[in-house]
């Protein structure tokens, strides 16, 4: 067992990889939690999408390509804002609109820039963290230290910003400027997580594991902590399944997260499916209509 531990830590790559994977996890649920409590999912997916325009103009500039993702992820979410503020189209539609545009030209400006060079930047849709430079693990080193300590800082603010704006706005919070920091703070985990997983599954390791930790617990503090376990845990367990059976590094961790997030719907003691009869019934309405379909 203890050789099955180790033998991956004898070569660099994996010691870079293992180090980047753990961050990542840390950094993807605490950041989530907030998107989860919110109902921003697609928030999350509409940034993830938005930044690929940003990879390839960097490129083509010679620019730190991390940073022209992440300054196309701030311009699409000020777009989004844009369309949501200043028409009847609602919050949802603005995502779908942005993201869907940005993805679009990213993949053309990519296509492009592979036509004259040789160089694969399909790695940051679908991740290469077995790839991660020391460069790189420093880089995502430093958002993590970044983001999390703005959470702290900020901790209490967002925690009622998240639950009741209309109650933060009231008592005099800036909530504007929370919304912008929290965009920001997305957009940042974003970047800092595509070499890990890609543009295409970032979403899942953003929201996957505080879902996990909110079918257990509650309070927001908990569900972060839990989450942060449960990411970790992920990170590691699929980094070893890629190495051990050939897997790709990203998807692997990905399909670990969503197996436990699995195990917990359906065992969660408060609100899974075999653990709480109550949630039968709704099942149950729904088959007694089907059968009168049919009468």
């Amino acid at each position: 067992m203890l050789e099955i531990i180790l033998e991956p830590l004898q070569y660099s790559f994996m010691q870079r990889s293992l180090i980047t994977a753990v961050i990542i996890g840390i950094i993807c649920a605490v950041v989530g939690s907030y998107l989860m409590v919110q109902r921003l999912a697609l928030l999350g997916d509409a940034i993830s999408h938005s930044v690929l325009p940003g990879l390839a103009i960097a490129y083509i500039v010679g620019a730190n390509i991390f940073v022209g993702a992440f300054i196309a992820g701030l311009i699409s979410t000020a777009f989004i804002n844009l369309i949501r503020t200043k028409s009847n189209i609602k919050e949802d539609t603005a995502m779908g609109i942005v993201f869907s545009a940005f993805f679009a030209l990213g993949i053309t400006l990519i296509t492009i820039i592979q036509k004259d060079n040789k160089i694969d930047l399909n790695h940051f849709l679908f991740g290469n963290i077995l790839g991660v430079t020391a460069n790189e693990v420093r880089d995502t080193i430093i958002i993590a230290v970044i983001v999390i300590t703005v959470v702290i800082c900020l901790y209490k603010e967002l925690l009622f910003y998240s639950f009741d704006k209309l109650g933060a706005q009231a008592v005099g919070l800036p909530v504007n400027l929370l919304d912008l920091g929290l965009m920001m703070l997305i957009g940042l985990t974003i970047v800092a997580s595509l070499k890990a997983v890609g543009v295409v599954l970032v979403l899942s390791l953003l929201i996957t594991p505080a879902a996990t930790a909110y079918l257990l617990v509650t309070r927001l503090h908990k569900v972060m902590f839990l989450g942060v376990f449960f990411g970790i845990l992920s990170s590691i367990v699929g980094m070893y399944l890629s190495y051990y059976f050939n897997l790709p590094s990203g998807p692997a961790i990905v399909l670990v997260t969503s197996t436990i997030f699995v195990f917990a719907f359906l065992f969660s003691p408060s609100q899974g499916i075999f653990t709480h009869p109550g949630n039968f019934q709704k099942e149950f309405a729904l088959l007694k209509e089907i059968k009168t379909l049919f009468k």
